[in-house]
């Protein structure tokens, strides 16, 4: 099943895809990436999802190429069963080394499952690998920003102390999205200064990118920003 998998990923490698998106995901390196482009891995996730014995290339950790990282990405995202789709992202989230491939991880089967979600999102934003409390975040910031949306998980994310970058970037992408979705409550914390600096910043750059916002809120937000002489001022204190 391995073998299969990879000869069939090999064959449908696009180089100048490859070249392109190498450049995108820096912390991978680039002789591990084939080139394959997301719809053909989407269609390989639906033919082999449900073969019997697929648990056969899940369980082959870590794998040889970042292709085959997203293709276990989308199968996992496939699963119905919760408890089993759980377990598999467990195996999976320790092996996942870049923002692309944690990203993609959006099982369908836990929109049906949000009560049972959250306390798994808790243990992923414990966790000492980066990437786990980026995919902890990116799953609350896709599924409780709308009706299940609680203002106690806006201080949850603000309470996040992380130094890695792409931590750290999610925090902004998170609050940008809050600032969408949520603005009454999500907007004391740019107001107060909450964030710390740099998150604070990016996340009215990512939040003034948005269609979602009228022009009035994104003069305000712009206004808010912390100038580069307090940011220093504000990191030395810290």
């Amino acid at each position: 099943m391995v073998e299969e998998i990879r000869q069939r990923l090999i064959e449908n490698a696009d180089e100048s895809y490859r070249q392109f998106h190498a450049k995108l995901i820096p912390t991978v390196p680039e002789e591990k990436i084939l080139g394959v482009r997301t719809p053909v891995l989407r269609q390989l996730a639906k033919e082999f999802a449900g073969k019997e014995n697929i648990d056969i290339f899940l369980n082959d950790l870590p794998h040889r190429y970042y292709d085959e990282n997203n293709l276990h990405g989308f199968i996992l995202a496939r699963g119905k069963n919760y408890a089993k789709t759980v377990r598999g992202i467990d195996r999976f989230l320790p092996y996942v080394d870049n923002w692309a491939t944690c990203d993609l991880l959006r099982p369908a089967c836990f929109t049906k499952n949000r009560s049972r979600l959250r306390a798994d999102i808790d243990r992923w934003l414990q966790s000492e690998e980066p990437y786990i409390v980026r995919f902890g975040i990116e799953i609350l910031m896709t599924h409780f920003l709308d009706e299940d949306f609680s203002p106690d998980i806006l201080g949850e994310v603000a309470s996040i102390d992380r130094e890695e970058y792409y931590v750290k970037m999610m925090v902004a992408w998170f609050f940008a999205t809050a600032l969408a979705k949520q603005w009454s409550a999500a907007v004391p914390y740019i107001e107060t200064k909450t964030l710390e600096p740099w998150i604070h910043n990016k996340t009215i750059q990512k939040a003034v990118e948005s269609y979602r916002l009228i022009a009035q809120q994104k003069q305000y937000l712009k206004s808010l920003k912390i100038k580069p002489g307090k940011v220093r001022e504000k990191n030395a204190q810290n």
